[in-house]
């Protein structure tokens, strides 16, 4: 997706992607990951996501990635603080207490720019690239986190043929493809979200399956 079409949903306030809650299957797995208090984890495309929160409250800092400044300064508007803004390369560094969130293209970050990482969640990125752009963003990953670094990553299933994404559908054989080489990749849960999302059975889809996966670099 060109950038272009991040920034007019953000404009346009088309932010159906904005869930108002922590996602549950963080809740339910990030325990098991492990990760200690005081890690710092890295949430790409991280818009102003309440995942965020959930992780800092366990102790964590967290380096976000995100193209639009609109979706950052609502969200440290909606943890009622007031960020600082530098430049640092092609991107905009904004952070304020346990938050760093860079203004940018995610696939354009190294780790000179994010400082040392020690995991990733991931809820809405995977799903938002198209097939051409995911094997970058998967070697993105790759080497921002060094080895043993843990993560959560989510995607969605659904038949791609009835209806255009974002979200895209992400099949268990892709993920597996993509991440592979550079981490263990094991899933964790699979629900059938269709009863939950009217958008998608308008088009008669079957079945809407949302995954989490963990991931470990190897």
């Amino acid at each position: 997706m060109h950038h272009d079409f991040w920034h007019e949903r953000w404009q346009t306030g088309q932010t159906g992607f904005h869930q108002s809650a922590v996602h549950p299957f963080l809740e339910r797995w990030w325990p098991s990951l492990r990760a200690p208090a005081g890690a710092r984890i890295y949430v790409p495309l991280c818009g102003k996501s309440l995942d965020m929160a959930w992780l800092a409250d366990r102790g964590h800092t967290v380096v976000g990635s995100e193209l639009s400044p609109i979706a950052i300064a609502d969200f440290f508007a909606s943890q009622g603080l007031a960020a600082t803004k530098a430049l640092a390369g092609k991107f905009s560094r904004h952070a304020a207490g346990p938050f760093e969130i860079l203004e940018g293209d995610a696939l354009l970050l190294t780790p000179d720019l994010t400082g040392p990482l020690d995991g990733v969640y991931d809820r809405a990125a995977l799903v938002a690239l198209p097939p051409d752009m995911r094997p970058a963003y998967a070697a993105s990953l790759a080497g921002l986190l060094p080895s043993g670094a843990r993560g959560l990553v989510v995607s969605f299933e659904y038949p791609q043929e009835m209806k255009g994404g974002p979200p895209f559908s992400v099949e268990a054989a892709e993920v597996r493809q993509l991440f592979g080489d550079s981490f263990s990749v094991h899933e964790l849960e699979r629900v059938d979200i269709l009863a939950q999302s009217p958008k998608f059975a308008e088009f008669g889809i079957p079945a809407l399956h949302e995954i989490a996966y963990a991931l470990e670099r190897q």
